[in-house]
């Protein structure tokens, strides 16, 4: 009989199966976006249903009008009196890129040095297996009931962005696992506890009636380029900090990167110093970030000797994860509009919000998850945050919101998700499977508990 005292062992005897249903999967190219075929993205999602029903769910499909790729439903009911969990994450992947970049064909995932390389093994295709191969360590009975959601637009803009909303019975859980990140870096068992919001800000110079010549014009008429540069240089301070009052930012007290590992993932020149000053996680991560997205101009290799009559750009505003979005997004607004560079005014316009997360981590969940992470590892399990939204958390605390949420997968910082030569190191695979096999008894075994306390 299967107990958890025999999973480390079971799961390290069923890997080699795993690896193949992972390379069986990735050799799938189910590219979601447009233009892409629907006929790989079909195929991943029968393969994964496959999976599903072999080791004993009841499997469904979700169909959610104007999306194409079917949602793999699974579900495996809760024992008498234990907690059900729900694991999300995603079978479709964004496009291969330029295929000479990579050292081995995208699409025929190989084995080198410890790692399956290929898109998808990581971001997210992994995952998949590492919830199949948790349900199989249990042989299909785990101590606690699941609901697995499995889809195939995550890539392009997920259904369930706004989707559990309106069905929250059809995602209510316990606790729910989104396997769709991992650790800080490998052999560090890492929870990501928070993310941060975003929003959208448009802003738009108008000077003249249409564009001067520069010879004629220049030094008296009001170049509406120049005047956008001096107000977006306003948005940061000399030290490359934001100067926007108004946006929350706090030190981060969980792990993060060491600066070597920033630059060597963000890949920085050597000679270029990293902007702002603080701890890096408060800058990355419990802290403001405003990026110029968008910016119109011509391009320096067809100048136009003219005085600009219009200019235009697009910002992007990360939000602290316990902030509303929608107030950071104010603060920006009312910081541009009292802006006056030469005395000229910016009309600037408040687009799309998107609030951050910030996870409990008092529940029995978040306990069972640090335990089970820790003696997958081997290690003392670190907290770290998202710099990137993931709306379908918010959207699924909407959903459920005395769910506990759990971000956890198998891929780490290095695994160059939506880059060339995407790769899992298959040791982290092998963890992320004993995690969740174990979560599932711990979570269990706290449940009755938790019960006697209500």
């Amino acid at each position: 009989m299967n107990t958890a005292s025999t999973l480390p062992a079971r799961v390290r005897a069923m890997m080699p199966a795993l690896v193949a249903d992972l390379k069986e999967l990735t050799a799938i190219p189910s590219v979601s976006g447009p233009g892409a075929a629907a006929e790989p993205l079909f195929a991943a999602h029968d393969l994964v249903a496959g999976m599903l029903r072999d080791v004993g769910a009841e499997v469904s499909d979700l169909r959610i009008e104007g999306k194409t790729a079917p949602v793999v439903v699974a579900r495996i009911p809760a024992p008498e009196g234990a907690p059900t969990v729900l694991l999300y994450t995603h079978y479709d992947v964004v496009p291969a890129g330029d295929e000479s970049l990579w050292d081995s064909p995208p699409f025929e995932p190989v084995e080198r040095d410890g790692a399956l390389y290929g898109r998808g093994t990581a971001d997210s295709k992994a995952n998949v297996v590492g919830i199949v191969g948790a349900l199989r360590a249990w042989d299909g009975r785990p101590p606690v009931g699941v609901v697995v959601v499995v889809e195939g637009q995550e890539e392009v803009g997920s259904p369930f962005d706004t989707y559990p909303p309106e069905a929250p019975d059809l995602f209510r859980a316990d606790a729910m696992v989104i396997a769709d990140v991992g650790s800080v870096r490998p052999g560090t068992p890492t929870l990501t506890v928070a993310l941060r919001g975003s929003a959208q800000v448009d802003v738009e110079i108008r000077t003249l009636a249409g564009d001067k010549h520069s010879g004629q014009y220049g030094g008296a008429a009001p170049d509406a380029r120049l005047a956008m540069i001096h107000l977006l240089a306003s948005l940061h301070e000399p030290s490359g900090d934001v100067a926007v009052p108004g946006l929350r930012r706090e030190e981060w007290s969980g792990t993060t990167y060491t600066d070597a590992e920033f630059r060597e993932l963000a890949e920085i020149a050597d000679d270029v110093p990293l902007l702002g000053t603080g701890g890096l996680g408060s800058r990355i991560w419990s802290g403001p970030a405003i990026t110029v997205v968008g910016l119109d101009a011509p391009p320096s290799a067809a100048p136009i000797n003219a005085v600009a009559a219009h200019a235009r750009a697009s910002l992007n505003v990360r939000v602290h994860p316990a902030q509303a979005a929608a107030e950071a997004q104010a603060a920006v607004v009312a910081h541009l509009q009292a802006q006056r560079p030469f005395g000229i005014a910016a009309t600037v316009t408040a687009g799309e919000v998107g609030n951050g997360f910030a996870a409990g981590r008092e529940g029995p969940a978040f306990d069972a998850a640090m335990a089970a992470l820790g003696r997958a590892w081997d290690a003392e399990p670190q907290l770290m945050a998202g710099g990137g939204s993931i709306p379908l958390v918010m959207a699924l605390h909407e959903a459920v919101p005395e769910a506990e949420k759990l971000l956890l997968g198998a891929t780490d910082s290095y695994a160059n998700i939506h880059a060339p030569n995407e790769r899992v190191l298959l040791d982290e695979l092998e963890r992320a499977v004993l995690t969740k096999a174990l979560f599932f008894d711990l979570y269990a075994a706290s449940w009755p508990r938790r019960g006697d306390q209500r």
